[in-house]
């Protein structure tokens, strides 16, 4: 009798066990393995590449006069982020390369527009080519028709906002002779020139003339 009590017991204990023992067996690991999570982070040459890219476009969006003041700084760090990609370039994937070699190009290009237009700054205009600047256009201002001189006026006044924050006062004094020369013109076409839009040109007289007296009135305080 005391046989048979034994040996139910193990039995129930046997059974008790083998739920924990399937459990164990079946249940999934929740450890990821080193293979995917390595899948899911990016490559530092990769992280290298993204910053390299941000760093193209902020530099080509910024304004160019200020640009150009920190050029060689802009270079240098160019240089320094291409070494770092290149030592690793290798691992970049096929996108990636040309990604890389794409941005290097948009770099390339903007840095020597910047050198184009730094070595123009750095050679005096001719009062031509400042009214063809502020004009947009090379004109003759004596043969310009009364038909033109709207669109004439129009594009200078436009120069004016745009660039005037920027303007030194011979800047000022440059674009005040492009409006006398402008102002000289429209005396001689004036009868040609309908009622309309005379009443535009004397409106862009008006805020050439005003936004001068601001400049020079911000000055004034400044002192």
């Amino acid at each position: 009798m005391k046989r048979l009590a034994l040996s139910v017991s193990v039995l129930l204990t046997t059974l008790a066990l083998v739920p924990t023992a399937h459990a164990q067996q079946t249940s999934p690991s929740k450890s990821t393995s080193p293979t995917s999570q390595s899948a899911q982070t990016p490559s530092a040459i990769e992280r290298d590449l993204r910053v390299f890219s941000s760093w193209v476009s902020d530099k080509i969006d910024r304004a160019e006069a200020g640009v150009r003041r920190e050029m060689p700084k802009v270079s240098a760090e160019f240089d320094r982020q291409s070494r770092r990609i290149d030592r690793g370039v290798d691992s970049l994937s096929a996108q990636g390369k040309r990604e890389y070699a794409d941005q290097k190009q948009r770099y390339k290009d903007w840095a020597a527009r910047q050198d184009s237009l730094d070595a123009r700054a750095r050679r005096p205009e001719t009062a031509q080519q400042i009214q063809d600047r502020l004009l947009g256009e090379k004109v003759v201002m004596s043969r310009v028709r009364a038909s033109e001189m709207p669109d004439l006026y129009a594009r200078f006044i436009e120069a004016t906002r745009s660039q005037r924050r920027q303007w030194s006062a011979t800047d000022w004094s440059n674009a005040s002779a492009v409006l006398a020369n402008l102002n000289a013109r429209y005396e001689q076409v004036r009868e040609q020139i309908p009622l309309e839009d005379k009443i535009r040109i004397r409106s862009w007289q008006g805020e050439f003339r005003t936004l001068e007296a601001a400049r020079d009135a911000k000055e004034v305080i400044s002192k």
